[in-house]
C-alpha cells in the first residue's frame, strides 16, 4: 500500500505550506476512499488551476490559499433550467440490491434538460456525477463526469491453449510472471515505450493532451490503483461454445485498468471547463455538460477517444509481455470499455450520446467481460441488445461496502483465510478490495438475464493489485 500523503510531500511538489496543510485536511475528511491516482491528479489540477476550484464546496478554501479568484462570467456562461421531475428510466435490480443513493443520483441526472433516457445496472452504487453502473443518454452534449475520471477503463481477457489447472498447480511461476511484468499505482514500466498510440495526431493538435504525452509514454503498460488488477485464472468453456473450442478449462489472463494519469488529468481539465460553462445547482454541478457543437465539447470528445485508445494500448502491452513470458499466444481475446461515451440512436430515432459510467456495452451479439472480485468468478458474456438498458449491462459485482467501511469492518486475517480457502494467491491488494466488500456476482448476473447471455466463466487464482 502507498504511504500516507503528508503536508511536506505537497510542499516538495511546489505547494505553499498553508495551502498544502489545508489540502491534506480536505483529503482526510472527504476523500479517503479515492484512489491515489485520482487524489494526485486532483491536487495537480488544483495547484495549476486554483481559479476553477474557488466555488467548490470542499476545495474552495484551498483554492483561495493558492491565490485563486472567483470566475468571471463570459459569453459562454449559462445556467440551464433543471426539470422538476425526471424522465422515465429503468432499474435492473437483483437480489444483491441497489443502494437508494445510487437511484437518487440517476434520478437527478434524468432531470437535466439534455437527458433523453437512462438505466441503472444491478451492480450500481454511488459515484461522482452519475452512479457507478449508471447509463445516461443525452442530446447534443457530453458530461465529462458521466464518463468518469478513469476515461476508457476496460477489461481484457486472453485465453491460452494451456490447461486451466496450471492456475491451481503452478501459482509460484505465474506469480513471478505477474511480479516482473506488471506495475501499479504511481509505478511505471522501467523501459522505453513505443506503442503506435503515442504517435496519435491528437497529441499534436490538442494542447492539453500534448502536455501529457511524456506521462502517457512513461505509464504505458502499467495499471492503476484501487480495484484495478492483472490476474491469472481458469476459464471454463461449455460444449458448443461461441469460440469453437473444445469444452474444458483453459489458463487465462484477465486485466482491468484505464487511461492512467493522462486520462485523469484530461477528465478533470474538461470537467472544470464544463462547470464554468454550465452552472448547475450545487447538488448537480458534477453533471455539467459540454455542447458538442462548441470547441470545448469537440475537444473533450477527441481527448476521450484518445484516452480510450491509450487504455486499450496499455492492455495490449500487458498481455503481449505476459504472453511472451508464457511462450504462448492467445486463442481467444475479449475486450470492452466500461467508462466511455458512444454516439447512438434511440428507438424513437433521436441521435444521442450514451454515457456508460461503470457499465458494459451489451448491444446484440457484442462480447464483454463482467468480473466478480479477487476470489469470485467473472463471466464472458454476449449482449442481447435490450433497448431498456440502452444496450448495457453491469461492469462487475458492484460494491456494497465503501472502502472506509471495508477497512474498518474486514480484518487482514479474515481476508487471508478466505483467500486460502479459495486457493487464491494475492500479490498486493488490501481489505478494501476483499470479496466481502462486493455484492454477490452470481446474484448480479442473475439480475440481468434480459441483458446478456453467459458464454463462459473465469475463476481467479493468482491476482496482482496495487
Amino acid at each position: 500500500m502507498s504511504k500516507k500523503l503528508r503536508t511536506k510531500d505537497l510542499v516538495k511538489l511546489g505547494w505553499p505550506k498553508r495551502a498544502a496543510g489545508l489540502a491534506i485536511t480536505v483529503l482526510s475528511a472527504s476523500f479517503k476512499r479515492e484512489a491515489e491516482e485520482w487524489r494526485m491528479a486532483t491536487l495537480s489540477n488544483l495547484l495549476a488551476h486554483p481559479d476553477s476550484f474557488v466555488d467548490d464546496e470542499k476545495w474552495g478554501g484551498v483554492a483561495l490559499a493558492l491565490g485563486g479568484t472567483p470566475a468571471v462570467a463570459t459569453a459562454s456562461y449559462h445556467k440551464p433550467e433543471v426539470r422538476k421531475s425526471p424522465g422515465d428510466f429503468t432499474i435492473f435490480d437483483s437480489d444483491a440490491g441497489i443502494a437508494p443513493n445510487a437511484v437518487q443520483q440517476l434520478y437527478d441526472a434524468m432531470r437535466l434538460p439534455v437527458a433523453a433516457a437512462g438505466a441503472l445496472m444491478p451492480d450500481a452504487h454511488q459515484g461522482y456525477g452519475l452512479p457507478i453502473g449508471g447509463v445516461l443518454a443525452t442530446v447534443g452534449s457530453v458530461i465529462p463526469y458521466g464518463v468518469g475520471v478513469d476515461i476508457g477503463c476496460r477489461m481484457c481477457l486472453s485465453v491460452f491453449d494451456l490447461p486451466g489447472e496450471l492456475a491451481d498447480n503452478d501459482q509460484s511461476r505465474l506469480a513471478s510472471i505477474l511480479t516482473t511484468q506488471t506495475a501499479f499505482g504511481l509505478q511505471s514500466q522501467d523501459r522505453p515505450n513505443d506503442h503506435p498510440v503515442l504517435a496519435d495526431e491528437t497529441f499534436t493538435y490538442l494542447p492539453k493532451a500534448k502536455e501529457l504525452l511524456g506521462k502517457a509514454a512513461k505509464q504505458l503498460g502499467s495499471s492503476g490503483g484501487g480495484n484495478h488488477f492483472v490476474e491469472f485464472g481458469k476459464v471454463t468453456l461449455p460444449e458448443h461454445n461461441a469460440f469453437n473450442r473444445p469444452a474444458g478449462n483453459y489458463l487465462a489472463l484477465l486485466s482491468h485498468s484505464g487511461s492512467r494519469g493522462m486520462g485523469a488529468k484530461l477528465a478533470l481539465h474538461y470537467t472544470d471547463l464544463a462547470m464554468k460553462e454550465c452552472r448547475l445547482p450545487k447538488a448537480l454541478k458534477s453533471l455539467a455538460w459540454l455542447d458538442l457543437r462548441h470547441d470545448a465539447g469537440r475537444e473533450y470528445w477527441a481527448a476521450m477517444t484518445l484516452a480510450g485508445d491509450y487504455a486499450s494500448a496499455c492492455h495490449d502491452d500487458i498481455h503481449a509481455r505476459i504472453s511472451k513470458s508464457l511462450g504462448e499466444r492467445a486463442i481467444v481475446r475479449v475486450e470492452n470499455h466500461h467508462n466511455f461515451a458512444w454516439k447512438d440512436t434511440l428507438p424513437d430515432g433521436r441521435q444521442v450520446i450514451v454515457h456508460r459510467k461503470g457499465a458494459t456495452p451489451a448491444a446484440k451479439g457484442e462480447l464483454g467481460i463482467i468480473p466478480g472480485s479477487m476470489a469470485d468468478p467473472g463471466y464472458i458474456v454476449r449482449g442481447l441488445g435490450n433497448p431498456a438498458s440502452l444496450n448495457s449491462a453491469s461492469h462487475g459485482a458492484g460494491r456494497h461496502m465503501s472502502r472506509s467501511d471495508a477497512k474498518n469492518g474486514i480484518t487482514p486475517s479474515s481476508l487471508k483465510t478466505l483467500l486460502q480457502e479459495r486457493n487464491v494467491h494475492l500479490i498486493g491488494g488490501g481489505v478494501d478490495e476483499a470479496p466481502t466488500a462486493y455484492k454477490d456476482i452470481r446474484k448480479v448476473i442473475a439480475g440481468q438475464a434480459e441483458l446478456v447471455e453467459v458464454l463462459g466463466e473465469f475463476i481467479p487464482r493468482v491476482v496482482r493489485m496495487a
